[in-house]
């Protein structure tokens, strides 16, 4: 458990953000940690996604558009095994938590998460900003602009082959090129359309709170978006199990440092706010 005088901290933080008329938003920033307890591994933890890559291919090569695009058969087939991982995980506690502290700030609550899981969604969360993309959607390689819905494909095992109807199913309507997931790869660059770039550092200028929850700070909006906090004047809340890119900016006057399970801290912010909230 966290020690008394730090969950003070945290609370004097919580009513200090609450109170404030400008930049007052409680957000969240959520990375892959936050599903472990659904079953889905991180991507960078020891036994990450990207730690072990696929079969063949380091992850930095194979997750990326122009691996897409030389063997799109080959990143198809493992993309429709991640489909079926992430359909047959459940939300967990810490999902539920997020989505009551929405329920109770409405408006002030933001959700920004780096998770493609669909997870929060499920959960009940309404107001997110997912910066990683996500497996609901789809859009075209070639360059046609439209976001289609993700085709009804079943998800695969790892060693399945994708079959003709798939194959059919996964071509641009506008052009007949391949469509791909739309997600953030390692070659590509955070935009508006897909990764809500601007809208996300938007909401960080307005934060009076970050919670920053189960990421490593390993990718470049992230940590932009603690930073923008941090430069506009609101608190940066580590919520992590171990060290991470996020810890140096919340070792400063406006950080605070919390090596707890996500779900155990999270029920406890929850009633903070609903405190806070009645004392008002």
């Amino acid at each position: 458990m966290v020690q008394n005088k730090n969950m003070q901290q945290l609370k004097n933080i919580i009513k200090e953000a609450y109170a404030k008329e400008k930049r007052n938003l409680f957000t969240f920033l959520t990375g892959a940690g936050i599903s472990v307890d659904s079953g889905i591994p991180t991507y960078r933890g020891s036994d990450g996604i990207w730690v072990k890559g696929t079969k063949f291919h380091k992850p930095q090569e194979f997750g990326t558009y122009r691996y897409f695009l030389e063997h799109p058969e080959e990143v198809w087939q493992y993309s429709l095994f991640r489909k079926k991982m992430i359909e047959e995980a459940k939300p967990n506690k810490g999902h539920f938590f997020v989505a009551e502290i929405e329920q109770l700030l409405g408006e002030r609550f933001q959700l920004i998460t780096q998770n493609i899981d669909n997870l929060h969604r499920r959960a009940g969360s309404e107001r997110i900003y997912e910066i990683h993309g996500n497996y609901r959607e789809v859009k075209c390689s070639g360059g046609c602009k439209e976001i289609l819905p993700m085709p009804p494909l079943k998800g695969k095992d790892l060693t399945e082959d994708l079959t003709q109807n798939d194959i059919d199913a996964l071509k641009c309507p506008s052009c007949g090129k391949w469509v791909r997931p739309n997600v953030l790869w390692f070659d590509e660059v955070y935009d508006e359309k897909t990764n809500k770039l601007h809208s996300s550092l938007k909401v960080a200028k307005t934060s009076g709170v970050l919670f920053v929850i189960g990421t490593s700070g390993a990718t470049t909006l992230p940590m932009r978006i603690a930073q923008t906090t941090y430069r506009y004047g609101g608190h940066v809340i580590d919520i992590n199990l171990e060290d991470n890119a996020f810890t140096g900016l919340t070792e400063k006057k406006q950080g605070m440092i919390i090596r707890e399970k996500s779900t155990v801290i999270l029920e406890q912010i929850k009633e903070m706010i609903s405190e806070v909230m009645g004392d008002g």
